[in-house]
């Protein structure tokens, strides 16, 4: 491993003067709900919102818009990142590489080096990132095989390295960390290979780990009479996108994965807590405060790691602090997050069959379709209904933002033993032979529970992006034909379009360097940034 640094001349309009000083983020600047010329985390602020209010860039000249520069990353296949730019400095990872930019050029400032790690096995060996988190100068990403690494933020020397799962090899990172005052937290990917999911926060100075929260509960605990046995050390439940936080209500909101093995329930009875769930937490001590199970007993793959997204509005006649989901299981959620009160669930699939509704408890209500020898055709299918890339919310319509897919899968099933090195889905899924997977941008109005429009694309569902709003009225989103494209939040109407060549699998975001707007999304293997001509 190494990192190296590129010495910058600063001079004309072509320089940010920040990037003479120390970079840094403090946590007041965390804690802040507007998000301008910097965007300090994976989803900019703590809400999960992804709401820029920057104003530069209008449905009026949106169509003006050009790529500014390309940055291009030789040592990763895929780009999954959200950068974070602060003072006009950009941090990006690819695999286990990181890099420090001009946010206003694109050239690289520092670069830190690790090579990718051997002996990996499913998403972990795709050697994904998706982020760094920064507080002060310190810079911290996680590695393809769970390393928490703090780096120096102007250098990008390693400062400190923990490894926070290496007691079983079927655990990996692919996550941003999430900081949350004096703490670091990650989590895992691994829910689909036998692992127990978890939680950890570390300090954020020293490294040393501050607290653990276990996903699955172990021998004697509440909600252990699922995992019979020694099943809870296999039980999935993993934690592996960042969470959202509430400062007032000092609460963490964290999703986990499904429960393990994916398509066999003859070892896993009952609910399988807490798989497929949201769980509130305290950040200082790790306790579990409440939770809320999207789908009990999960056999369908429905991971429930989509961003929780934090919104404070009238509902009903009272104001309310509201906690939106899109969740994989084809439902959008409404809860009352100071307490985790069920208030609402609108399906947003055509085709779900796995469920025909959801109580008044927030429970589904769903049917004898479950995973079979033969193959038994389940809708939503394995990729979900939406997944993890990151939808919106916009102060300026009230309308809440994502993209699905509207599909069904084949499920199988064929018991095996969990084996380290290998997957513990005992069998899998294939697509439905007979129907065709289409993408679809959704607008969703949590006021009256109803989609105020949906914008269906052409391609072949491929895309993996995820959606942006602005104060200006704009929806940024990954489209399904290589296309990074604007539309009308109000309406939906397509503004402008840029063609990528390379299928996008990131969420956007935006920045400004001398009051210069620019937006910014990673397709393929580059980071492409946008803004208007002068």
């Amino acid at each position: 491993m190494y990192a190296y640094m590129l010495s910058i001349p600063l001079s004309g309009q072509d320089s940010d003067p920040s990037l003479a000083r120390a970079p840094g983020v403090q946590a007041s600047q965390l804690l802040s709900r507007t998000i301008k010329d910097d965007w300090p985390s994976y989803n900019g602020d703590y809400t999960g919102r992804r709401f820029s209010s920057l104003t530069q860039i209008t449905p009026q000249n949106v169509q003006h818009l050009q790529a500014q520069w390309v940055f291009h990353s030789r040592n990763a296949g895929i780009l999954e990142v959200t950068p974070v730019v602060v003072d006009g400095i950009m941090y990006v990872t690819a695999s286990n590489d990181a890099y420090a930019l001009n946010a206003q050029t694109g050239q690289i400032l520092w670069h830190y080096s690790r090579p990718v790690s051997r002996g990996l096995i499913d998403d972990a060996s795709g050697h994904i990132s998706r982020g760094v988190a920064l507080l002060g100068t310190r810079l911290y990403m996680e590695t393809d095989n769970a390393h928490l690494l703090c780096l120096d933020a102007r250098s990008g020397n390693l400062i400190w390295d923990v490894a926070y799962a290496d007691w079983n090899k079927n655990y990996g990172g692919t996550s941003a960390p999430l900081i949350v005052k004096d703490k670091v937290l990650v989590g895992t990917s691994g829910g689909d290979d036998g692992v127990r999911g978890f939680l950890a926060a570390f300090d954020s100075i020293t490294g040393k780990l501050a607290w653990r929260l276990w996903t699955i509960p172990g021998p004697g605990e509440p909600g252990s009479s699922s995992w019979p046995g020694d099943s809870y050390l296999h039980g999935g439940g993993t934690t592996w996108m960042p969470g959202t936080y509430d400062p007032e209500l000092n609460i963490l909101y964290w999703g986990t994965s499904n429960a393990a093995p994916d398509y066999d329930d003859s070892i896993r009875p009952g609910d399988d807590l807490y798989t497929a769930s949201l769980l509130a937490i305290d950040p200082d001590s790790g306790k579990l405060k409440w939770y809320f199970q999207f789908t009990p007993h999960d056999l369908y793959d429905y991971d429930g790691v989509e961003t929780p997204v934090l919104v404070d509005m009238q509902y009903e006649g009272k104001p309310r602090k509201l906690l939106i989901e899109a969740n994989r299981n084809g439902f959008i959620y409404l809860l009352d997050r100071t307490n985790g009160k069920f208030l609402s669930a609108t399906p947003f699939a055509k085709k779900i069959n796995w469920a025909t509704g959801v109580d008044a408890n927030g429970r589904p209500m769903i049917t004898d379709l479950k995973p079979t020898p033969d193959g038994t055709l389940i809708c939503p299918g394995v990729e979900g209904a939406t997944n993890w890339f990151s939808p919106s919310y916009s102060e300026v319509t009230h309308l809440f933002y994502f993209l699905a897919f509207e599909g069904c899968s084949v499920y199988f099933v064929k018991p095996a033993p969990f084996e380290e090195g290998k997957e513990y889905y005992s069998t899998g899924t294939k697509h439905d032979p007979n129907g065709k997977t289409e993408r679809v941008l959704f607008s969703f109005d949590p006021q009256t529970k109803t989609i105020a429009w949906r914008y269906p694309q052409a391609g072949n569902s491929h895309s993996w992006g995820g959606v942006m709003t602005t104060a200006t009225g704009l929806v940024f989103f990954a489209d399904d034909a290589d296309f990074f494209e604007a539309a009308d939040a109000k309406t939906g109407k397509s503004l402008w379009h840029f063609n990528t060549g390379q299928t996008l699998h990131a969420s956007p975001m935006s920045y400004a360097v001398w009051g210069k707007q620019y937006v910014a999304i990673a397709s393929g293997s580059d980071l492409f940034s946008f803004a208007l001509p002068e």
